[in-house]
């Protein structure tokens, strides 16, 4: 074992009493129970896809709004029958996320990793990102502060007690974790180019709501380890109608993309509880 893994040991004892870090009733499902919330295309499918596909091991979880129209995940599903399941999950539906979560308890009785990774920049004819303060509208800002702060929050409220319940059983890590999909423009100290003012805002606001959930489970030493993640600018439908501005070499695949994050998540320390990561494994100023 390396001093720096010994180290991350010693803080995870400290965080998370023996007798606290996993209930006795779990330890059903070898590789860990993953949930992807917003898996049906983009980065939440390339994660589905690598967690799949790169261990033999785990039970995946995806969710999504309308789970039939993801042609990905129903090819995925036939490819995994045994070790993949679909939910439908609409972020803006309360009871799809208690729903879920029952579900979740029934079947698998406990969560490892929980990747909350939808989110909104741009519907057509609906919703654009505002280059001026002129172009905001109450409707776009709450929208997206409902799909991009509020669902994600809810889903981990409601994946609460399976999470605590799963810590890091079955699983290399001590700990479950709790990956929040946010981006560099919801940092206030990096922001020196104003717009975007309801996504900037909505990320903002996710970043802040994620630190207070990381304090209170600190605070009551349950076994989850919170982190934010930046992807990068990822060529997906998200993205594309903005891809023309993007520098040389800084338009990402999905495929590189998840596999940098999952690097993060694969090597989250006890000490990473409630930071901001890029996808190159840097700290983003809050």
């Amino acid at each position: 074992m390396t001093n720096a893994n010994l180290v991350g040991r010693v803080i995870a004892a400290r965080l998370f009493p023996a007798g606290r870090m996993v209930s006795t009733s779990a330890g059903k499902w070898d590789g860990g129970v993953s949930l992807i919330q917003g898996a049906s295309r983009g980065i939440g499918l390339e994660f589905v896809k690598q967690l799949l596909e790169k261990s033999d091991r785990g039970q995946v979880v995806a969710t999504c709004r309308t789970p039939e129209s993801s042609l990905g995940l129903q090819e995925l599903r036939n490819t995994f029958p045994d070790r993949l399941d679909i939910r439908r999950l609409d972020l803006t539906v309360d009871s799809t996320i208690e729903e879920t979560a029952k579900w979740m308890k029934e079947k698998y009785g406990y969560l490892n990793l929980l990747i909350n990774a939808s989110g909104i920049l741009s519907i057509p004819n609906v919703l654009r990102p505002e280059t001026t303060l002129d172009k905001v509208e109450r409707e776009s800002l709450l929208l997206t502060y409902e799909v991009n702060a509020v669902g994600p929050i809810l889903v981990i409220k409601h994946m609460w007690p399976l999470l605590k319940l799963g810590g890091g059983n079955g699983t290399e890590r001590d700990f479950a974790v709790v990956a929040n999909l946010s981006a560099r423009v919801g940092s206030i100290g990096d922001n020196s180019l104003g717009g975007w003012h309801s996504y900037r805002a909505s990320k903002t606001a996710l970043n802040q709501l994620t630190k207070n959930v990381t304090v209170e489970f600190m605070r009551k030493k349950h076994p989850i380890v919170c982190i934010l993640l930046h992807p990068g600018t990822v060529d997906t439908d998200l993205s594309k109608p903005f891809q023309s501005n993007v520098p040389q070499g800084k338009l990402f695949t999905k495929e590189y993309s998840v596999q940098k994050l999952l690097t993060i998540i694969n090597n989250a320390k006890a000490s990473d509880n409630g930071k901001f990561f890029a996808w190159d494994g840097q700290e983003i100023p809050w």
